[in-house]
């Protein structure tokens, strides 16, 4: 690359480690990328109010993807953009889940509603969005303003079949995808990473050859292919290895530092 003027990351599996910690490298890599005039961004799966905990540390100043493209917010999480389910598709995607026993959570721009608050993976969302979720009878009748849906599970075949399931029943309805081997995530039609890296690269007037993205899963995909530069993840799939231009360390062993201080910036500072 001649150039670099943007990085932006995925959170989970990518900035932080998979107990959700942010390290004090991590930090320190944003810190060098901020000093050497690249921006710095995140789009993440995770919903508006879960990426609050990283504006202060890593001093975001740019607009920040949440719901896998669905959403962009500023810094103060004001709502610069968003797309909604339309409530007969959210309900569909429920009854998916449910007919396949895998459970269901539901998401706005400012709640996380869920019907048992002691299933699985419940604990681990409330630590890493940093947000208790808002329990209610049956998810069907809270389907208004739904930005995601999530179907979790502990048997990662039965998600994996429920999602060609999901994507067969919703068709182009909404977009199908997972975001961890336990969460199949169902967000708007043409909805995803690299639409919304599309519209923040507009908005900051960066090409897209000048951006270097990092991730992990396959819904980083479409974020690499509208980057100038990718990098995966040590604990990334083959998929998405192979998709990228370089691969870099694990979660666990600061892969996102090394990156940035091996890979981006030897480049950007020639």
């Amino acid at each position: 690359m001649s150039k670099i003027s943007l990085v932006v990351s995925d959170v989970d599996g990518t900035l932080v480690t998979s107990d959700k910690v942010l390290t004090e490298r991590a930090g320190a890599a944003v810190a060098r990328i901020h000093a050497a005039g690249i921006g710095f961004s995140v789009i993440s799966s995770r919903p508006p109010f879960g990426v609050r905990m990283l504006v202060e540390p890593l001093a975001l100043k740019l607009p920040m993807g949440a719901f896998n493209g669905a959403a962009l917010v500023a810094p103060d999480l004001s709502v610069l953009e968003k797309r909604e389910l339309p409530p007969e598709t959210a309900r569909d995607a429920i009854a998916i889940f449910r007919a396949r026993a895998v459970g269901a959570w539901v998401f706005t721009s400012d709640r996380w509603l869920a019907e048992d608050p002691a299933g699985p993976y419940v604990t681990k969302e409330i630590r890493t969005i940093q947000t208790q979720p808002t329990v209610v009878g049956r998810l069907e009748d809270h389907v208004a303003g739904v930005s995601k849906i999530v179907g979790v599970s502990q048997d990662f075949e039965r998600l994996t079949a429920c999602e060609a399931a999901a994507r067969e029943a919703l068709g182009d309805r909404a977009s199908v995808v997972r975001s961890q081997r336990y969460y199949l995530d169902v967000t708007p039609a043409g909805t995803d990473k690299g639409t919304l890296l599309a519209e923040l690269a507009r908005r900051l007037g960066v090409a897209r050859a000048e951006i270097v993205t990092i991730g992990d899963m396959e819904n980083d995909l479409p974020m690499f292919r509208n980057s100038g530069f990718s990098i995966a993840m040590g604990n990334a799939t083959d998929e998405v290895k192979r998709a990228a231009n370089a691969v870099t360390l694990s979660n666990e062993e600061d892969g996102f530092a090394e990156a940035i201080e091996r890979i981006v910036l030897p480049r950007a500072l020639g």
